[in-house]
């Protein structure tokens, strides 16, 4: 029977009482001789959890630091980015002593190792990153795992707001196969450290700010089992210089050149023709800028509702334009204007376009002579002629009707009586003018109406449109960070 020695025994007891691998022994300060502690002690059970009972779970630390924001697809949905994923965790039972082995710390390959399977709930695509072979194995059996990842996650976008949008995109890490009874996520550094470190090592962020990041712990529960999660909100912000530069400043100026066409005559050919070439230019440019417009998903994004309107706005001014070009030149031959057209343009409406209403005519024409308007009774008048009143007296007989009838008329008298046809006429025509003028007229108001009108609503529209934008940037530029 052999003897056993005490220092053996010990060991052994150690070995049953504290679990998993038993405390390690270098025989002396060499690497090979701590590296064959490993491999006796700790290699051989890389397949096992590194507990000493199943009903244990193992507590995995994480942390992550945000190096770079690849970008942001608005059509797919997905946000690519670049992360530092620290996973820490503790082998129990293994330990060493740093005197002895001369060593804190050693590197040893991965797959000599239990790993974790934490991935990305989020995930959409394969991890492209290169692939780090060693981990660190500290001498109180702590494990520091620190690689990078390159992460295609799905994130529902926000783009109402574009280009002032802020994202809130989510990355949740966990284990893929192992409840929360078996492995357990517990948040390492703290989120201000996270973002403090992550903006200070950032590198590409492109057009994309990293405004805040915020942890927060989750708990899946499934049929089968509750699985244990952290979830990073990674907080993101655009930044707008380059859309107000190439979109919205040139868009505002095409829209104040179109307002300001107002002031050209209305009933000029120019101001139609410059209408159309603004309306032209303004849909070339957006053909041309619709690469820098964000691909609509769920919501329409602001900014194109803006571009929308200010379009509208621009084929109504072409359309009121036009309706004010045709009634200078035709309204002589339109009818009169509706009741309620007149009441509803020039009562209400001028007043609240500041245009004062104009006062209709009283003017009539008044006939003294009546039987003038007849031209039969013209005729039969041509055969009378004018009796002398001085030759009617009681002495002086009365000159027989046939007598007076059978007297020729006198020529100057004859040419009086054609001048008054002929000015009867022209005041007929004259007041047919009048009163066509008048039904002009009363349209070529309400056109000057529906011309102030529509510039009033462009100053709205405009002063809306630039209070809405600053405000917007104000509140995003805003942002606690």
């Amino acid at each position: 029977m052999t003897e056993v020695k005490p220092t053996e025994l010990i060991v052994f007891c150690f070995m049953l009482l504290h679990g998993f691998v038993a405390a390690l022994n270098c025989t002396s300060p060499t690497p090979e001789s701590l590296f064959n502690g490993l491999e006796k002690e700790l290699f051989s059970k890389h397949l096992l959890r590194p507990v000493k009972s199943f009903l244990n779970p193992v507590d995995i630390s994480i942390a992550i630091t945000v190096v770079g924001i690849v970008g942001v697809d608005a059509k797919t949905q997905t946000l690519t980015t670049v992360l530092w994923q620290i996973l820490e965790w503790d082998i129990e039972g293994l330990s060493w002593d740093e005197e002895e082995c001369e060593t804190k710390r050693v590197s040893v390959p991965r797959e000599k190792l239990w790993v974790p399977d934490v991935q990305v709930a989020e995930f959409m695509d394969e991890d492209n990153s290169p692939s780090t072979p060693y981990v660190y194995l500290y001498n109180t059996g702590r494990v520091f795992d620190d690689k990078p990842i390159r992460v295609v996650s799905s994130c529902k976008l926000e783009i109402y707001t574009f280009p002032f949008d802020i994202q809130n995109c989510s990355l949740t890490f966990g284990p893929y196969l192992h409840f929360a009874t078996d492995v357990r996520m517990v948040q390492g550094a703290t989120a201000e450290e996270i973002l403090q470190e992550s903006r200070e090592v950032l590198k590409t962020n492109g057009e994309w700010e990293l405004a805040d990041i915020i942890i927060a712990n989750v708990a899946l529960v499934l049929s089968e089992g509750e699985y244990s999660e952290i979830q990073y909100s990674i907080i993101l912000r655009r930044r707008p210089l380059l859309y107000v530069v190439n979109l919205l400043i040139p868009s505002c100026f095409l829209i104040t050149l179109d307002l300001f066409s107002f002031l050209l005559p209305p009933q000029s050919v120019d101001r139609s023709s410059f209408k159309m070439t603004l309306i032209l230019g303004y849909t070339v440019f957006l053909l041309i800028m619709n690469d820098l417009l964000p691909i609509t998903g769920e919501t329409t994004p602001l900014i194109n509702v803006f571009f929308c309107i200010s379009l509208a706005l621009m084929v109504a001014s072409l359309l009121e334009t036009v309706f004010i070009t045709n009634i200078q030149f035709s309204s002589s031959q339109y009818s009169a204007v509706p009741q309620w057209l007149s009441i509803l343009v020039l009562q209400y409406l001028a007043v609240v376009v500041c245009i004062p209403p104009k006062k209709k005519s009283n003017r009539t024409t008044v006939f003294f002579n009546p039987s003038t308007r007849d031209p039969a009774i013209h005729t039969n008048n041509s055969n009378i002629s004018v009796i002398d009143p001085q030759g009617m007296s009681d002495d002086i007989p009365l000159v027989k009707p046939h007598l007076a009838l059978s007297a020729p008329p006198e020529p100057a008298l004859e040419e009086l009586k054609k001048l008054s046809r002929d000015l009867v006429a022209i005041r007929l025509q004259m007041d047919k003018h009048f009163q066509g003028s008048n039904t002009s007229q009363e349209w070529h108001m309400i056109g000057i109406v529906v011309d102030r009108l529509l510039f009033c609503l462009y100053i709205i529209f405009i002063s809306v449109s630039f209070i809405t934008i600053i405000a917007i940037w104000i509140w995003n530029n805003s942002y606690a960070t």
